[in-house]
């Protein structure tokens, strides 16, 4: 999961440096999720639940977030579901501005190097 969140990463730069803003932040969603996973590895000792939601799988992990970590996973959520539904992602891709994607991307990279910060022995 770890490998596989990195590699993730790396593409998700990519795509910002192309503006592909929106995909951007579809894949920065799947890095937390998949780092998000390998704790619950590590906390619960199975494999993890094939669901898209951080703030469940956080809640299922020993990881000690705070009250704003929390509230940036829920808002990060939406890049899951606003990319996925081709309903919403008309709306979803008018919002992804450099400006916008930059401020959560830049959140994204932030957390994650905090999450491997947590991981670490």
């Amino acid at each position: 999961w770890l490998t596989s969140a990195a590699h993730d990463l790396d593409v998700a730069e990519t795509l910002f440096q192309t503006k592909k803003y929106d995909w951007c932040l579809f894949v920065g969603h799947l890095v937390i999720e998949k780092a998000l996973k390998a704790f619950f590895i590590r906390d619960v000792g199975e494999v993890p639940p094939r669901i898209h939601n951080l703030l469940k799988l956080a809640d299922a992990t020993a990881l000690q977030l705070s009250e704003e970590q929390k509230q940036f996973l829920g808002e990060i959520n939406l890049f899951n579901i606003e990319t996925r539904y081709p309903d919403r992602k008309s709306k979803f891709y008018q919002l992804c501005t450099q400006e916008f994607t930059e401020s959560y991307f830049t959140r994204i990279k932030e957390l994650y190097q905090w999450l491997m910060t947590q991981m670490r022995p």
